[in-house]
């Protein structure tokens, strides 16, 4: 299987994860034109699942090292297996949550807060596994620094929130945003650490009998996503936080290209969570989660300078959006140097 061996490629690869997790948000608003998200997120999934068998029948399965997808699977144990199931069940709850606060708080909301308190909480997650697993751990001062100046990014976004400008959504509908986002990052940050637990970080070239490849954890964690997507968005679709009751029969009449943009939306983010779990002997888990958690920068500059979610707000915004871009950079640039 495709192997990655140089710390500089593995961060290379980490902001191509940053990139991913921070754009596939694009798709859910491209299709909410005429698509409520319950619905989009089908599709969502879907091309999560499509994605992650493609991958670990080609980059999981060629080359001497390590085993194939098919071998891996086969030894895996079922422990490690119940791991990253778990971790796709609560992955997506919370995405789900995130996807809600998009929908009704914007790019430039939902992302930083609900995702940059995953990346605070998640990284101590892994660096706990990665303590426990004698995996690469970083600097923890700097990686500490990183965290805080996250931390700040995140309440700057969050003040200039509550000064956005009249985007059609009422006060009490943004606010239920934005706390569905913090739900969504409080939930989100356990589930990179129960997919670790499951792969042999330490060693991606002869891992420990029974544990996953990042492949196979892939697929399995996708498959997770998939089949508890079936109570999950199907309670949501029936209670939703904001709006009418959607159906199945209204996912069905949608035309091709609405389901095909869906499709994309979970292509881009499983192009990122593959190389997020192929980086993580390389950089170690807590520096390779870290760094792509980093999607909300990229997200927030969708939601502002493409989206224009804070066109008309009020005065001193500016400054707290420029504040949250130069802290969450510096905070990244932290992380990066940690792992070194």
């Amino acid at each position: 299987m495709f192997i990655v061996n140089s710390y500089l490629l593995a961060v290379i690869l980490c902001f191509v994860t940053m990139l991913c997790w921070g754009s596939w948000g694009n798709t859910q608003k491209l299709a909410a034109k005429s698509w409520r998200y319950e619905l989009f997120y089908w599709d969502y999934v879907i091309g999560m699942v499509l994605f992650s068998l493609l991958l670990a029948f080609t980059a999981g399965s060629i080359g001497s090292e390590d085993r194939p997808f098919l071998q891996d699977l086969g030894q895996a144990a079922w422990s490690n297996i119940g791991w990253v199931v778990l971790g796709g069940v609560i992955f997506n709850i919370s995405n789900i949550l995130l996807s809600a606060s998009t929908s009704i708080a914007g790019l430039s909301v939902a992302f930083p807060v609900g995702v940059g308190l995953a990346l605070v909480l998640g990284v101590i997650n892994n660096y706990r596994v990665a303590i426990e697993q004698g995996s690469k751990t970083g600097n923890v001062g700097l990686l500490a620094l990183g965290v805080a100046l996250v931390v700040c990014a995140v309440v700057c976004n969050g003040v200039a929130a509550g000064k956005k400008g009249d985007s059609g959504v009422s006060k009490k509908d943004q606010k239920k945003g934005i706390i569905l986002a913090v739900i969504a990052g409080v939930v989100m940050s356990f589930v990179s650490s129960f997919v670790m637990r499951a792969m042999d970080t330490a060693n991606f070239v002869a891992p420990e009998a029974g544990k996953l490849t990042p492949y196979t954890a892939m697929v399995i964690f996708s498959l997770g996503v998939f089949l508890s997507n079936f109570i999950v968005n199907t309670v949501v679709m029936k209670k939703p936080f904001v709006g009418e009751p959607v159906t199945y029969k209204q996912y069905f009449s949608g035309n091709l290209k609405t389901h095909l943009v869906g499709v994309l939306g979970g292509t881009i983010w499983a192009i990122g969570t593959a190389l997020s779990y192929i980086t993580a002997a390389k950089a170690g888990p807590a520096v390779s989660y870290a760094l792509g958690q980093g999607a909300p920068l990229v997200a927030a500059i969708w939601g502002v300078f493409i989206w224009k979610e804070f066109k008309g707000a009020k005065k001193g915004v500016n400054l707290l959006l420029t504040a949250m871009f130069v802290l969450f950079i510096a905070g990244l640039a932290s992380i990066v140097i940690a792992g070194l």
